[in-house]
């Protein structure tokens, strides 16, 4: 565990790809669209003594996830969350089986979220059945705005959405993660819109939707509806790099949600490769509110505990240290 300053964390991140956007593996140019705006994030948000150059960047593979994430990057336990932009790359954006081959070969330190595209319908659903008795699912990342055809997207309450949710919890997958951000070129901006997983989380109550990236830009609407949905939670995946290029405005961010949805809901994730969680865990445990921003109260050890991984290891079920598993039940029973 990392450890500042006599307290100790168990970091869960709740975020992490093994992805391949190499020229060999595009299809057209919009997978060089994409690859070239996570770059951008990268470069511009990242210390400076960490940005990688675009080569390895586009690939990275296994050796290098593993020593940057566990041997580097302070973190106990890590949840692949899938991308599959089938229409931009040849074998998919994120290497899915290689994801899941490494998951399998470290248990203790990986869990695999596979994903799925509604809009494939009942071929899907029978995808998606081999796919969680194979995996072993607990969880499934979504991806609103992915192009499939002509389509540009879809809402979670969709019909076919709510059918593929049924099936979710039929299966026992019950950790529903959606990309809700910041727009990734060239994929359409009001594909993310936070407002249909007001619907779906009022419906189906035995789910967990992980909000990812909490919305940004609609900060505020996300608020508004994690406040009020039990079962809505934000994770902190492209907030992090803010801490350092722009530490007021995540002031800001982690105020507005310890404020609204409290410390119980709020999760951690680097979005490797995006960044490496190294100095983002470090700069989380030393961040503290500034003194003028007089709205938010101070963050506490224990409330950081509880963002860097007590949080996700509840909903995941993934065994935390003896002397903090009485704050990780607690969090659970809150739930």
């Amino acid at each position: 565990m990392y450890e500042k300053d006599g307290e100790r964390y168990f970091v869960v991140d709740g975020h992490v790809h093994i992805w391949d956007a190499r020229e060999s593996n595009r299809k057209n140019i919009h997978g060089k669209q994409f690859i070239d705006c996570f770059y951008d994030y990268h470069r511009n948000l990242s210390p400076e003594e960490h940005v990688w150059d675009y080569d390895t960047y586009t690939y990275y593979g296994s050796e290098r996830f593993m020593k940057d994430v566990f041997d580097d990057g302070h973190v106990d336990h890590a949840i692949f969350q899938a991308t599959l932009l089938n229409d931009f790359y040849e074998t998919g954006f994120g290497q899915t089986e290689e994801a899941f081959g490494l998951t399998q070969r470290h248990p203790d330190k990986l869990t695999y979220n596979h994903a799925y595209d509604p809009r494939n319908g009942e071929a899907g659903l029978e995808q998606l059945r081999r796919d969680a008795e194979r995996m072993n699912l607990q969880g499934v990342k979504l991806y609103t705005a992915e192009w499939n055809g002509d389509s540009r997207g879809y809402r979670l309450d969709d019909r076919w959405s709510r059918r593929y949710l049924e099936e979710c919890l039929e299966l026992g997958i019950k950790n529903i993660h959606v990309h809700k951000g910041p727009t990734i070129r060239p994929l359409d901006r009001d594909a993310f819109d936070v407002a249909d997983v007001d619907k779906v989380a009022t419906d189906y109550t035995d789910l967990n939707f992980v909000v990812e990236h909490v919305g940004l830009p609609r900060l505020e609407d996300f608020c508004w509806i994690a406040t009020q949905e039990p079962n809505v939670y934000g994770g902190l995946a492209v907030a992090m790099p803010f801490i350092h290029s722009r530490p007021r405005y995540f002031a800001q961010i982690i105020g507005e949600l310890l404020y609204w949805i409290g410390e119980d809901r709020i999760l951690f994730g680097s979005d490797y490769a995006l960044w490496t969680p190294g100095w983002l865990v470090e700069k989380f445990v030393d961040f503290q509110i500034p003194a003028d921003l007089t709205e938010y109260a101070p963050i506490t050890a224990e409330q950081k505990r509880k963002v860097l991984g007590l949080n996700a290891a509840a909903l995941y079920d993934i065994d935390v240290p003896g002397e903090l598993q009485i704050a990780a039940v607690a969090g659970a029973e809150a739930r």
